[in-house]
């Protein structure tokens, strides 16, 4: 579909679903964003639902200004993707081995590892600026110093919720790994710190609603909430390509006869905030549940622990700000799963995977979930599938 034009008081909200779907606490935070003074353009995702200020799944251009509720709390949020030379064929049938060592390599949920992971040991691992990387930690906010040891020893480790790490088949039987992690408790911590700053600012008491605060450009506290944004997402980053590379080496364990070789990571955030150019306009762009889908770039974009996802190509498609999904996007509140759902549910609904089957993980239930396949098709226009993916493995926090 092509996306269907709602008005809004500023710029008209357009969205790639039909907005009877949406929610009436998730369309009133759209209406809510579409106020703000300084928005130039509003896009909203097929898999959009109510989030913190502005929903998940939402496009937000302004001008001279960012909200760090549209960025989202877990900064960086993305996902990474690489195909490899196994095939089905090469699987035991038995993966409970493989899960356990997948586990075993890369903490999860509050876990951590025991000594910071030393990159130079990671087969292939970018490691030049490394340690320019953590000597800038002493520039961000004093709030958070404190917790350095923590972040460093987060480093490579998956988070809880909706994180995971899968092993995939696509539909010609190659194998894929897929994880999906941010910027750990650190980009957290650092997200809500700016949030509170930014509600104190004069120019934010008027907002409709308060968790839409934002900072203004050329002021010092724009330029702290930068710094702190833009290494809390290089961390995001170097977390999903440290636990890349934990993965890969448990592969090339695991299968040691077959030689794994694995094809160049498709890497993509999708909560975070990029500069960008529309109609001659210098933009600030936030992504909030929403990956960037410009002309031939490729992204990710999942479903839930037992369906499919994809690996996509971008279109170009300016009227969503070279934007599209980040994934299914939930249809019910972890609350309301958990309720609707039994853990023999969720040992139905991920039948043939190998995976966490208990009470721990019933919000993550895959009916908690819109379809993917509708998700997709709703954003023809935004990206073209490169490869749908199955998982047979998947380790959650």
């Amino acid at each position: 579909m092509s996306y269907v034009e709602v008005p809004g008081a500023q710029v008209p909200i357009r969205m790639w679903t039909d907005p009877a779907t949406v929610e009436g606490v998730a369309m009133q935070q759209l209406r809510n964003v579409a106020t703000l003074p300084w928005i130039k353009g509003l896009a909203v995702m097929p898999d959009v639902h109510y989030g913190k200020g502005a929903t998940v799944g939402s496009v937000i251009a302004m001008r001279g200004a960012v909200c760090p509720a549209a960025v989202g709390v877990d900064i960086g949020c993305g996902m990474s993707a690489v195909r490899t030379s196994l095939t089905a064929n090469d699987l035991p049938g038995d993966l409970s081995r493989l899960r356990s060592k997948i586990e075993q390599a890369i903490p999860v949920g509050r876990g951590m590892h025991d000594d910071p992971v030393d990159p130079g040991r990671i087969h292939g691992f970018p490691t030049a600026r490394w340690d320019d990387f953590w000597a800038r930690f002493d520039g961000v906010a004093d709030a958070v110093k404190f917790r350095q040891e923590r972040a460093t020893k987060q480093m490579g480790s998956l988070g809880s919720g909706n994180h995971f790490i899968e092993f995939c088949l696509d539909d010609d039987g190659t194998v894929w790994l897929m994880l999906h992690s941010g910027s750990r408790n650190i980009g957290k911590e650092l997200a809500e710190f700016h949030m509170s700053q930014a509600q104190k600012l004069p120019h934010n008491q008027g907002l409709v609603d308060r968790d839409l605060a934002v900072f203004i450009a050329d002021t010092p506290q724009m330029a702290a909430y930068r710094n702190d944004l833009f290494w809390a997402q290089e961390y995001a980053k170097h977390n999903r390509a440290v636990m890349m590379g934990l993965f890969q080496d448990v592969v090339r364990r695991e299968f040691k006869k077959t030689k794994v070789t694995f094809e160049d990571v498709i890497s993509c955030h999708h909560n975070y905030v990029a500069e960008e150019r529309y109609d001659g306009m210098d933009l600030l762009v936030t992504r909030k549940g929403a990956i960037r889908a410009g002309s031939g770039e490729y992204g990710i974009i999942p479903g839930s622990m037992g369906t499919g996802s994809y690996i996509v190509r971008g279109l170009g498609n300016a009227a969503s700000f070279n934007s599209a999904s980040h994934g299914a996007g939930r249809k019910m509140s972890r609350n309301a799963a958990k309720k609707r759902f039994s853990t023999r549910d969720l040992e139905e609904q991920t039948r043939g995977v190998e995976c966490r089957k208990d009470s721990g993980v019933v919000d993550e239930i895959p009916g908690a979930y819109k379809p993917i396949e509708r998700v997709i098709d709703q954003q023809r226009d935004l990206v073209e599938v490169v490869a749908k993916l199955k998982q047979v493995i998947c380790v959650k926090g």
